[in-house]
């Protein structure tokens, strides 16, 4: 098999190209910096492939893709690079908003769309989008991250229909609070004074002072379990990873489940009267 996975520098990414690498298949990682991967280049020479990308940059995935597929056509391909910005909403810039848009959700739609012509015509694939427990949530301050993930899953859930046909499988993996650089690389809007005695900054203060007992699951075990979802017949569409977010996940859909059946009587109160 043939991977394609982005951000393979560290946590997730990393585990999971070292999986991969491991079990004899053949990967395409894209990194910012290629050196970040010289050690696995040296022990796996003939199979791995490292392209220095960033995924905001929709002009290079065309070329991209298609040197990846002249080598080999990808089984697998997964969407993993991305990162989180905290603050309220009204204290991102255009920037900042912009760009956890770009990251975390327009990048992977491009890449998919580039490597799903080639998956459909060979009637063969899985598409693996690395969202969170986050998609499915929400907590004050990271309005454009859950923007982003919540997009993705709805993007993601709507192509597993159009592709599905093709045996072609999209799967989303919604971890929760994973031990990796991720939470050691968020960012932090500048903070504006009216929300410090507010949720959104009860929440600010809890990501700039934790530590690992925020971030209890192994990304080495994530990255197996995906690893095994993704060389499945019939992959699921949703596969959550983690006690955390196992309960997160529940907690929300159970709660809009119950705001939504109390609302029965006024959802059908608008119809035409018969």
């Amino acid at each position: 098999m043939h991977w394609f996975l982005t951000g393979a520098s560290s946590g997730i990414g990393r585990h999971l190209a070292e999986t991969v690498l491991a079990a004899g298949h053949d990967l395409t990682a894209t990194v910012r910096k290629t050196q970040s991967l010289d050690d696995l280049v040296a022990r796996y020479p003939r199979t791995l492939t490292v392209e220095q990308f960033d995924v905001t940059a929709t002009a290079e995935i065309d070329p991209l893709v298609a040197r990846t597929q002249h080598r080999r056509p990808v089984d697998v391909l997964v969407n993993n690079a991305g990162g989180g910005i905290v603050g309220a909403t009204e204290e991102m810039s255009d920037a900042e908003i912009e760009g956890q848009i770009a990251l975390n959700l327009l990048g992977p739609v491009h890449i998919t769309r580039a490597f799903i012509p080639t998956m459909r015509e060979r009637k063969s694939g899985r598409i693996i989008q690395i969202s969170s427990a986050s998609g499915q949530n929400s907590l004050p301050t990271s309005s454009m991250y859950h923007a982003a993930k919540w997009g993705l899953e709805g993007f993601s859930e709507c192509l597993r229909q159009e592709l599905e046909p093709f045996d072609v499988f999209v799967t989303l993996v919604e971890p929760g609070g994973a031990r990796t650089s991720f939470s050691r690389n968020l960012q932090f809007a500048s903070e504006i004074a009216a929300y410090r005695d507010t949720p959104a900054g009860a929440i600010r203060r809890m990501f700039e002072t934790a530590g690992d007992e925020l971030y209890t699951l192994d990304p080495v075990k994530i990255a197996r379990a995906i690893f095994t979802v993704a060389t499945q017949d019939r992959p699921p569409l949703r596969v959550t990873l983690g006690g955390d977010a196992f309960t997160v996940v529940q907690t929300a859909l159970q709660a809009r489940l119950a705001a939504l059946q109390a609302q029965e009587d006024l959802a059908r109160s608008v119809a035409f009267d018969s």
